[in-house]
């Protein structure tokens, strides 16, 4: 497909979206697409996913207009020196250039910033942007602001005031809840959660804690994916973990007591190698310590109307976010 069809298919797909999305973005006309700059530097993994589990995608200067609309954020959000990510990248084992849509970079017409590319000590695998509109080889690794974009739009969010079918509205709680089955440590779990509108779930009932275990009995160990040599399918991570020497408090700082659920195994938590500071729950609904750097189904909660999500007719044509 070469790049002037890519364009026009991706266009017509534009032309398609005015409907709904996320309050956190803002929509732009001449792109017909929905924009969010993220000030907080990250790295380009976790700026790709965080987009992703936003529902969006990391912006990638594609068209003439889009790099307009990027170039225009990057101007009112930050200082025209400033580079962003892109989701043009080189990081799979192919090791050629291309957006994340899959679109090469030689069909890509760009300015490169002087003295660029130079691959500095072959460790350039990521492109940014610039409010000047040049684009740089940099290191994925290198945490940069980013801006996330949608031109893929379904008109109306789901009773969990997202597109996501693996949240469930429990009336009982009156909150939404999903546990993801592919394994990620603590701190890329609570990035997740955190993406999708929520944050890893606080136990604060046996009625709450019910609510997960029911949960977690809809995903088998035999049916959840991966090696279970590195991914342990008896447990998820819930929103808490020792701030330190065995004080044990939610993410959002209360004692676990105090937040109404402190229930942990007999012999829990133990840790039992070092590095167990992080709060699961068995499958039973007893608590556990688990190591934070190893890779685990989680919790998400949220509210039915969080994040809140606008039509186009009643955004403002700007690009703050």
């Amino acid at each position: 497909m070469n790049f002037f069809f890519k364009c026009f298919v991706l266009t017509l797909c534009l032309n398609l979206i005015e409907g709904a999305f996320r309050c956190d973005y803002n929509y732009i006309p001449t792109s017909k697409s929905w924009f969010k700059h993220h000030v907080m530097p990250a790295t380009w993994d976790d700026a790709r996913t965080t987009c992703s589990l936003e529902g969006a995608t990391l912006a990638s200067p594609i068209t003439e207009v889009l790099e307009l609309d990027m170039i225009e954020i990057i101007e009112k959000s930050f200082t025209p020196e400033t580079e962003v990510f892109t989701g043009i990248h080189a990081s799979t084992p192919a090791g050629a250039f291309h957006t994340i849509e899959g679109i090469p970079f030689s069909e890509i017409p760009l300015t490169w910033a002087p003295n660029q590319p130079d691959n500095k000590n072959d460790k350039e695998k990521c492109i940014t942007l610039n409010g000047k509109g040049e684009i740089a080889d940099r290191s994925c690794e290198e945490p940069r602001p980013f801006i996330c974009y949608s031109g893929n739009v379904k008109a109306k969010p789901n009773e969990c005031g997202n597109h996501d079918p693996e949240y469930f509205l429990d009336k009982r709680m009156n909150k939404c809840y999903k546990l993801h089955s592919t394994p990620r440590n603590f701190s890329r779990a609570f990035l997740a959660c955190s993406a999708e509108g929520g944050h890893l779930a606080i136990i604060n009932s046996d009625l709450e804690a019910k609510v997960l275990i029911d949960l977690f009995a809809k995903y088998p160990a035999k049916d959840m994916l991966g090696n279970g040599a590195y991914f342990w399918k008896e447990v998820a991570f819930v929103g808490f973990y020792d701030w330190g020497f065995g004080d044990w408090k939610t993410i959002e700082g209360q004692p676990i007591m105090e937040a109404g659920y402190a229930k942990f195994k007999s012999g829990e938590p133990n840790n039992s190698a070092p590095g167990e500071k992080c709060g699961s729950m068995y499958r039973k609904g007893e608590l556990n310590d688990l190591w934070c750097d190893r890779p685990a189904a989680f919790f998400c909660e949220k509210f039915p109307n969080i994040p809140a999500y606008c039509e186009v007719s009643s955004k403002r044509n700007v690009t703050n976010s």
